[in-house]
C-alpha cells in the first residue's frame, strides 16, 4: 500500500505539472490554427500569475484572482493582436516584444508580494471516490484548473472540427486570402483566436500562482510558456496529441525532481535542463519525422486586405 500512495502522489503530481502547459498550448494552438504565430505566451502567462496572485491576495478571493488572470492575459495578447495582425507588424518580433512588456509588468505588479504566500486552490474531494488507491488522489483529487483545462481541451477539440466556426477557423490559417475572398473577416477572426490564446496563457498563469505554488516569485513561469510553444509543434496542431505532449513534459518536469532524491550524483543543473532539453529532444525527433508539415499554411504570414 506505501507503493501505491507514493505511485498515485507522483502521478497526481504530474497532472498537475502538466496542467499549465496544457492550458497555455490549447490557446496557442489555436491561434495558430488561425494563421497567427504568438511568441507573447510567456509574458501572458507571467502577467496572469502575478495579476491573478495580486487580486487573490488582497481580495481574499481565488475566484476573482483567476478572473482577474484571464483578463490580465487577454488584454496582453491585445496588444500583440494590434501590432501583429491589425499593423501587420512581423508576428516574431511582435512576440518578443509583448513576453519582455509582459515579463517588465508582472515583476512591477508582483514587486510588493514577494515573500508572501496564499492558501492553494483547492483539491476536489468526493467521498469514496477521492479515498480509491491510485485512482483517486489522481482522478478525483485534483484542484479546478486540472479539471478546467480537460474541460477546455474537449472544447477545442470539437470546435475545430464539428462546429462551422472551427472551419472558418482552419480556413483562415490554411488560406487567408481565400478566406477574405469568401467574406470572412480574417483580422477579427485572428483577434479573437489570439484573445482566448491570451485568457488561456492568463488561466495557465493562475494555476501556477494560485494552486501550483501558491506565492509569488518574478521567474515563477521558467520558461514553461516556450515550452506550450513546442508542444504544439509537437502535437502536429491536433488537440489530443497536446494532451499527451504536456504530460508527458509534465512527467519530465516532476522525475527529475524525484532523480535529485535518489543521491546519484547527478549535477541537479543537468536535472534541473531536463524539461527543456527533452524540448529540444522532441524538436529535433519532430523534424526528422517531417511532422511540422501540419502547420497551417498562412501561419505567421501578415493579412493585408486589399484598398
Amino acid at each position: 500500500m506505501p507503493d501505491v500512495t507514493i505511485l498515485a502522489a507522483v502521478l497526481a503530481s504530474i497532472v498537475a505539472a502538466a496542467t499549465p502547459l496544457l492550458l497555455a498550448a490549447l490557446g496557442e494552438l489555436v491561434a495558430e490554427r488561425a494563421g497567427t504565430l504568438n511568441l507573447g505566451v510567456e509574458g501572458m502567462m507571467i502577467v496572469g500569475a502575478a495579476v491573478g496572485y495580486a487580486t487573490a491576495y488582497g481580495s481574499g478571493s481565488l475566484i476573482l484572482g483567476t478572473l482577474a488572470a484571464v483578463i490580465a492575459g487577454t488584454l496582453l495578447s491585445l496588444v500583440f493582436a494590434g501590432l501583429a495582425i491589425w499593423l501587420a507588424a512581423n508576428q516574431v518580433a511582435s512576440g518578443l516584444a509583448t513576453t519582455i512588456l509582459g515579463l517588465g509588468l508582472a515583476g512591477l505588479v508582483g514587486a510588493n508580494y514577494v515573500g508572501t504566500r496564499l492558501d492553494a486552490a483547492p483539491e476536489l474531494h468526493i467521498p469514496g471516490l477521492s479515498d480509491l488507491p491510485l485512482v483517486g488522489p489522481v482522478v478525483f483529487g485534483q484542484d479546478a484548473f486540472v479539471y478546467a483545462s480537460l474541460i477546455l481541451l474537449a472544447f477545442v477539440a470539437w470546435g475545430l472540427s464539428r462546429t462551422r466556426a472551427g472551419l472558418v477557423l482552419r480556413a483562415v490559417g490554411e488560406s487567408h486570402g481565400a478566406a477574405h475572398a469568401l467574406g470572412h473577416p480574417v483580422r477579427r477572426i485572428r483577434t479573437l483566436a489570439v484573445m482566448f490564446g491570451g485568457a488561456c496563457a492568463g488561466l495557465a498563469g493562475a494555476h501556477l500562482s494560485l494552486a501550483y505554488t501558491p506565492f509569488w516569485a518574478s521567474d515563477m513561469t521558467a520558461g514553461r510558456g516556450w515550452i506550450a510553444l513546442a508542444l504544439v509543434v509537437f502535437s502536429a496542431w491536433k488537440p489530443l496529441w497536446l494532451l499527451a505532449g504536456a504530460y508527458l513534459f509534465g512527467a519530465v518536469s516532476i522525475l527529475q525532481l524525484h532523480v535529485q532524491g535518489f543521491g546519484l550524483g547527478i549535477p541537479a543543473q543537468l536535472l534541473s535542463a531536463l524539461p527543456y532539453l527533452a524540448t529540444i529532444a522532441a524538436l529535433v525527433v519532430i523534424s526528422a519525422l517531417k511532422r511540422g508539415q501540419g502547420a497551417p499554411a498562412s501561419l505567421g504570414v501578415p493579412f493585408v486586405p486589399d484598398r
